[in-house]
């Protein structure tokens, strides 16, 4: 069961749950079963513009790139390390070719505040809506070894959501 975060008292180890722990970036609506979901781990948290966001960047060539460009929110997931086969195939397959997400065994469920899915196994769940996006510049990298990072110069663009939701699973064990 999901259980509520109020904002003001989310606490996560930032650093550590984009780096070693991952996420899944869901977009679409999930009442009319179109969605795509991938495994994130470049992103970040915060406030903006008074606001508690979830930035997360996407590359045009996914697939879920259609889906968060076509609908007003997203979600982001966290699983205990016991997924993590599933969220290697979620972030290396493509919804295009098939039912990733059945194969991955994870189950998708109705969200709280959007219309994207999140997952019944999450420990972690952030609700969010887009209030922002901007494409990735090459001539704005400060350190030029950053465009090493796309050899198809195909970069990211980068959206800001507007966190509405959080909630925690009280009985997932990591």
């Amino acid at each position: 069961m999901l259980t509520p975060i109020p904002i003001q008292e989310l606490s996560v180890k930032a650093y550590y749950l984009w780096e070693k722990e991952w996420l899944l970036l869901t977009a679409g609506d999930f009442q009319r079963k179109d969605y795509n979901t991938m495994t994130v781990a470049w992103g970040s948290l915060g406030s903006m513009w008074a606001r508690p966001f979830a930035m997360v960047v996407v590359r045009p060539v996914r697939y879920t790139y259609e889906f968060i460009e076509r609908y007003d929110t997203f979600s982001l997931c966290t699983f205990s390390r016991r997924y993590r086969k599933a969220l290697s195939l979620l972030g290396a397959k493509s919804g295009r070719d098939g039912d990733k997400i059945a194969e991955s065994g994870l189950t998708p469920i109705a969200a709280q505040c959007v219309a994207a899915p999140v997952f019944a196994e999450a420990k972690l769940v952030l609700e969010c809506r887009k209030i922002y996006w901007e494409d990735f510049k090459p001539e704005h990298f400060i350190d030029p070894a950053l465009d090493k990072n796309y050899p198809q110069k195909d970069y990211h663009r980068m959206y800001f959501g507007e966190i509405l939701g959080a909630f925690s699973q009280q009985n997932n064990p990591d």
